[in-house]
């Protein structure tokens, strides 16, 4: 849950209020123009990550299709770190990536048959294997 609402509110701030565009201007187009990333991909990236972190915020706080939306959140904090490191090679990851990692990692480590609060729970055939 608490994963799911870090996800979903910053996916919420950067859809609703900063806006996709927004969100890929102040963050990948402006600050990664000189990097040797195109700014097709810049703008891309920028746009899908506030959409991708809102989806799979909602996802987390139901418990539906949790692995996938693990496997996007992870994603995510990848494409964050290689950012962050991309322009400080020194770059501490300990206030906001890392603990969002060790939250990842510990969700897509416990047993899914054992949260019985989540809809892959109580949807037959649910896409958790434990």
């Amino acid at each position: 849950m608490i994963l799911g609402l870090i996800f979903f509110m910053a996916g919420w701030y950067k859809c609703f209020q900063m806006t996709p565009i927004g969100h890929a201007t102040r963050f990948f187009t402006g600050p990664y123009a000189d990097s040797w990333i195109p700014h097709w991909l810049l703008l891309a990236i920028g746009v899908a990550i506030p959409i991708v972190e809102l989806a799979a915020g909602i996802l987390l706080i139901a418990g539906w299709r949790t692995r996938d939306a693990l496997i996007a959140v992870g994603a995510i904090l990848i494409l964050v770190t290689y950012g962050h490191l991309l322009k400080e090679a020194l770059f501490s990851i300990t206030g906001h990536i890392f603990p969002r990692t060790i939250l990842m990692v510990l969700v897509f480590i416990l047993p899914g048959s054992e949260d019985r609060l989540a809809l892959d729970h109580w949807i037959p055939g649910g896409i958790r294997t434990d």
